[in-house]
């Protein structure tokens, strides 16, 4: 869709795209069509404010470079490198209160990870691990694999990852998972942790229903799930019976749009912000970009993410004014 390059607002600039990244797991439920009815489309960024209504812009990861200022704002925003929470599009205007200067010499698609870098570090904070805790991630999308690489930097007696793609789990693999498995051989991952009597920690991040209720199995007495995993119209069926009832599971909500309420006397969103800039600088992209497509070929990207996604973990949009700084 074309539409004119738009005039900032007092208070606002515009941006020039140069990457943006497309969120697989939340993108493909709006691609599929899986959202339930009456859902907004997001109630905590702005340019995303509005109703599912199609043709519908979507996307939130966002780099470019400000070439025009609106009324007010300050010469030195001329030429930034900004990241904002905005849809796929090739120019657009913000307010510069949404947006987060890009830190010195850090890669244009390094930046566009952060989102997914913030959701680490939230699912991190949300399941508070401790040292020598046996902890499972269920899931190897992007945000999976970021989580795992982020839990494999604290003193774990063991990490494990689930993910039927062998390609996602030999990432995972060099990100710092002790072991790897496959769903359909849960009894494995039963197996290594019959030492422990199951996970201390789980984090379900793999959009699929079915995992939840294979978190529930392998959790100990005690053990924590957290669930990070948007679901949208598919509806999980557990098995709350003995295992989930006797053992005392905790199943935690986590959505990177909040902060925790128990964090909350000392956690901004600004705090855990920097943490994930300074979390995405130490990232091995160069494991995680697996597809560039321009803007143009969007279609194709999403077909790629929606078809084959075991030949995808990060798909990039790269816009004609591309540079990496």
């Amino acid at each position: 869709m074309q539409e004119d390059i738009p005039t900032p607002a007092p208070g606002a600039v515009l941006v020039e795209t140069l990457v943006s990244a497309i969120s697989p797991g939340t993108e493909m439920l709006f691609y599929r069509g899986q959202l339930p009815a009456g859902v907004a489309v997001d109630t905590s960024i702005a340019s995303l404010s509005g109703g599912l209504v199609y043709p519908l812009k979507y996307g939130y990861a966002c780099v470019g470079r400000v070439i025009a200022l609106g009324g007010g704002v300050a010469d030195e925003w001329q030429g930034r490198l900004v990241f904002a929470f905005h849809p796929h599009e090739s120019h657009f205007c913000a307010p510069i209160s949404s947006l987060l200067p890009v830190p010195p010499g850090m890669e244009t698609e390094r930046a566009a990870l952060l989102p997914n870098a913030e959701t680490a570090v939230n699912l991190a904070m949300d399941g508070a691990p401790l040292v020598g805790e046996r902890v499972v991630v269920f899931g190897l999308g992007i945000v999976g694999l970021l989580t795992t690489a982020l839990l494999a930097q604290f003193p774990l007696a063991a990490l494990y990852a689930v993910d039927p793609l062998t390609s996602r789990r030999a990432v995972a693999s060099t990100l710092g998972a002790t072991e790897t498995f496959d769903p359909a051989q849960m009894q494995s991952l039963c197996a290594a942790l019959m030492e422990s009597q199951g996970a201390d920690l789980i984090f379900e991040l793999s959009g699929q229903p079915a995992a939840l209720d294979q978190a529930v199995q392998v959790a100990g007495y005690g053990a924590r799930i957290v669930v990070g995993s948007w679901y949208g119209n598919k509806r999980a069926s557990l098995d709350l019976g003995e295992h989930f009832h006797r053992n005392r599971l905790q199943i935690i909500s986590s959505q990177v749009s909040s902060i925790a309420p128990h964090l909350t006397g000392r956690w901004t969103k600004a705090r855990r912000m920097r943490s994930a800039w300074r979390f995405l600088a130490t990232l091995p992209i160069e494991q995680l970009i697996t597809q560039r497509f321009p803007i143009e070929r969007a279609a194709d990207a999403y077909r790629l993410v929606d078809r084959q996604p075991e030949q995808t973990v990060q798909v990039i949009f790269e816009y004609r004014t591309q540079e990496t700084h």
